[in-house]
């Protein structure tokens, strides 16, 4: 088998709250904001790093798709405020840093730094709409 180049393009994180998220991945995470389509709940906001164009999250409006039932909205919004629903894991050159930057902005801390029996350090956070955010320091 050949090798492919493949790279991560964007990635999606359900909302509840665009302007709270917003503020979240803006602010408290120094995220460039890339696109912002829509209007109230129903918006979809593109962020992404400084200097990684390439690299996206978007941020919408959970269960939109007319292939979901009510059932499995319920379901959906029911593992969202418990933080099971959806995750983004991050990277930073200094995790202790970045933790302390995004705490400052007052925002749900799950786990402070910590060194992890598998290797590395990292450390975790909620966004409004209670997906996990974990940022593991850069070898």
């Amino acid at each position: 088998m050949t090798a492919m180049d493949i790279t991560i393009s964007s990635s999606f994180l359900p909302h509840t709250d665009p302007d709270a998220s917003l503020t979240f991945y803006r602010d408290a995470l120094g995220f460039e904001v890339r696109n912002d389509v829509g209007r109230g709940t129903m918006r979809w906001i593109t962020v992404g790093p400084a200097g990684q164009p390439g690299v996206s999250i978007v941020l919408h409006p959970p269960g939109v798709d007319p292939g979901i039932t009510d059932a499995e909205r319920r379901t959906i919004a029911e593992m969202m405020a418990k933080g099971t629903y959806a995750a983004v894991i991050l990277s930073a050159p200094d995790v202790d840093e970045a933790f302390a930057k995004v705490e400052a902005a007052g925002v749900d801390v799950v786990q402070e730094p910590v060194d992890q029996p598998y290797g590395i350090r990292d450390c975790a956070f909620r966004d409004p709409a209670g997906n996990t955010v974990r940022i593991n320091q850069q070898a």
